[in-house]
């Protein structure tokens, strides 16, 4: 008995760096990938943006976002596989241990609200498509959700391996049945009412897993290697991520009156429907596990406890969040990660990976990180009042990496070889 609980919950590493014997495969890690952005919330956005600039203007925006997902997610993966370490412990490294307390718990909260939201999104489109009771919907969605969690990350894997072909298969019909009623060329010459700028729909793009994506050390450390770390990132972004992006703007782009992808399949009646209810919970739920497993490992290697009891908790508390309707805000939530999170990622790639100064954790602060950090923000909120044609997520990603580099090289010039006060700041 014993022997097959220990297999059913492996160990998930919460505080310390996977050992090489216990890394997965190149397929494993894979699936985790390929599912996690492949999902319903992926065909919105697609949608909106296709609406908003038409359909090769928001198709562009959609291959723009996704490559800076790919760079941006694929170099944190790398540093992710070279050691092992979650996304606790890298961030340690650049921000200080006691700063990194601050950046894993910030941003494994806010990923407790993404959560929420893809939670919500499930109750919201039962209780649109069909009828039923949103509370109860979103409720039974979130129970399910966290169940799938609890059972660690070889649960990612099979739930990612089940929800894509499934969904790239009902996807290419729901697809082929609308250019079949409309025709390419309507499709193809649809202009969008441009409510959005090119800038604002790419910012759109990487939001939509800017914090997940900054926390890609929490799935790239199972990578065996480098090589097979990045080849697992990329069928996320931009394979994955395209597909679902283009689902949704293809079905916006044929005028449909179910220009939601969900509500286009639901809307065909009898085993359709049905299907289509299974595909969302398996879709949904794939990037909510992803969501909540991101958040558990965070809190509970900074609290010091068991992944799975804080996954309990925080499930627990995101399921609440999502019944009081975080839903609503879904436009609100990508704007506001957009803006913050990218920079936090930027800093560790130039720290760890361009200028590779910093391979100890400290106990302190960093305090130069931290200005980076506030500097790329600021460059974003900028951006987003003065310069809205542009990419408020790539100028803050940019400006973040930028700030850190130069003070680094400033500090390393003006300390002369100090290397305690350097450390310090």
């Amino acid at each position: 008995m014993n022997n097959k609980k220990k297999v059913i919950f492996e160990d998930e590493y919460e505080s310390t760096r996977v050992p090489l014997n216990a890394r997965k495969s190149l397929l494993s890690v894979s699936l985790i990938w390929i599912g996690f952005p492949m999902i319903f919330t992926g065909t919105v956005t697609g949608a909106t943006i296709v609406t908003a600039l038409g359909f090769w203007k928001g198709m562009l925006a959609a291959l723009l976002g996704s490559l800076i997902l790919f760079i941006y997610v694929g170099a944190l993966g790398v540093l992710a596989a070279k050691k092992g370490d979650n996304f606790v412990l890298q961030s340690s490294i650049t921000f200080g241990k006691k700063g990194s307390l601050i950046i894993s718990g910030f941003l494994s909260t806010l990923v407790i609200g993404w959560f929420a939201v893809q939670t919500g999104l499930t109750g919201n489109n039962m209780h649109q498509a069909f009828g039923y009771n949103l509370f109860f919907m979103t409720l039974i969605a979130g129970i399910l959700y966290l169940t799938i969690t609890l059972l660690g990350v070889k649960a990612l894997t099979f739930i990612g391996g089940v929800s894509a072909p499934f969904f790239l298969i009902l996807g290419l019909w729901a697809v082929s049945d609308a250019i079949s009623k409309s025709g390419w060329s309507s499709i193809t010459h649809f202009t969008g009412n441009g409510s959005l700028t090119l800038g604002v729909a790419v910012t759109m793009v990487v939001a939509l897993f800017a914090d997940s994506g900054t926390m890609a050390a929490d799935f790239n450390r199972w990578s065996k290697n480098k090589k097979e770390s990045i080849i697992s990132s990329s069928m996320a972004f931009p394979i994955a991520n395209m597909v679902a992006l283009t689902f949704g703007g293809l079905i916006a782009a044929t005028a449909s009156k179910n220009a939601d992808f969900f509500q286009y399949i639901a809307s065909k009646g009898g085993a359709v429907s049905v299907i289509s209810i299974i595909l969302l919970f398996l879709n949904l739920g794939s990037v909510c596990s992803h969501c909540l497993y991101n958040s558990s490992v965070g809190w509970s290697n900074l609290l010091g406890k068991k992944m799975r009891s804080t996954a309990f908790v925080i499930g627990i508390i995101g399921t609440i969040i999502a019944v009081s309707g975080a839903w609503d805000h879904f436009i609100q939530w990508l704007n506001l990660l957009g803006i913050i999170v990218p920079p936090i990622g930027a800093i560790i790639i130039v720290d760890q990976l361009l200028l590779k100064k910093n391979t100890k954790i400290i106990k302190s602060f960093r305090i130069r990180a931290f200005v980076a950090w506030g500097a790329g923000t600021l460059m974003g909120l900028l951006t987003e009042f003065y310069a809205p044609f542009l990419s408020t997520a790539f100028i803050s990603l940019l400006s973040g990496g930028i700030v850190y580099e130069a003070l680094s090289l400033f500090i390393e010039k003006s300390s002369k070889g100090k290397q305690e006060t350097d450390e310090a700041i």
